[in-house]
């Protein structure tokens, strides 16, 4: 076989092989808890983030703040920091008003999480979360979270 040939089969065994999922991960049992998270974002310079634990068709979304990044070294630490959290939960295409949980909290340097109430939906449901923080002067930039239950 010559050089062109072998490049084409190899080629041809990478594309079978990307074809499939990137890994396999087996079926949560129906009381496990599977958590996920969105993406990060700035709001009134903090990190924040948005988390889902979905336990069987059962949802409960917590936003995270935390530090936006070390402190520089000898500096003092950050003062603690009033925070306005507005925690918003909504079934996708349901047409209802999404429910929101409004909740001053105190943010030191240390994680905090802020959790909303759990809600049970039917399987195969798509729920939108969204979490933001404000903090005189800044205003809420609010990170987005999707979860569909598959049971």
């Amino acid at each position: 076989m010559n050089r062109l040939a072998l490049l084409a089969v190899g080629v041809a065994g990478l594309t079978v092989v990307a074809a499939g999922p990137a890994y396999a991960t087996p079926e949560a049992a129906a009381d496990q808890t599977v958590t996920t998270c969105g993406n990060s974002g700035l709001q009134a310079g903090l990190l924040t983030r948005l988390c889902a634990e979905v336990t069987g068709n059962a949802v409960q979304f917590y936003g995270k703040v935390s530090l936006a990044g070390p402190p520089s070294p000898g500096s003092p630490a950050p003062a603690p920091k009033e925070l306005s959290t507005t925690l918003s939960v909504e079934v996708v295409g349901a047409g209802a008003p999404p429910l929101t949980q409004d909740k001053p909290v105190l943010f030191t340097a240390t994680t905090l999480e802020v959790r909303g109430p759990a809600s049970t939906v039917p399987c195969g449901t798509t729920v939108r979360g969204t979490f933001g923080v404000a903090s005189y002067p800044w205003t809420p930039r609010p990170v987005v979270h999707e979860v569909t239950l598959t049971c």
